[in-house]
């Protein structure tokens, strides 16, 4: 089944940071920091990142992308 509708039908549209960090696994706080840096993994990440008023939600396609691309990367 395809990741992004996997995730869609579990998320919805767009994800929170608490969500999009299960996802990673990894911790909220832990991807607050990351993005707050510029590096590899914050690039495509705050790419994602969108804000609707003071709330911050990621885009499930990308997020889905991103998910593929490490899975594509450790198979390899």
């Amino acid at each position: 089944m395809d990741v992004e509708r996997l995730m869609f039908e579990r998320y919805g549209p767009l994800l929170t940071l608490p969500q999009v960090a299960e996802v990673f696994g990894r911790k909220p706080g832990a991807l607050r920091m990351a993005l707050s840096r510029d590096s590899e993994v914050s690039k495509p990440l705050n790419a994602a990142k969108m804000k609707i008023g003071r709330r911050v939600y990621f885009r499930i396609a990308d997020i889905a992308e991103l998910v593929t691309k490490q899975c594509q990367i450790n198979v390899d």
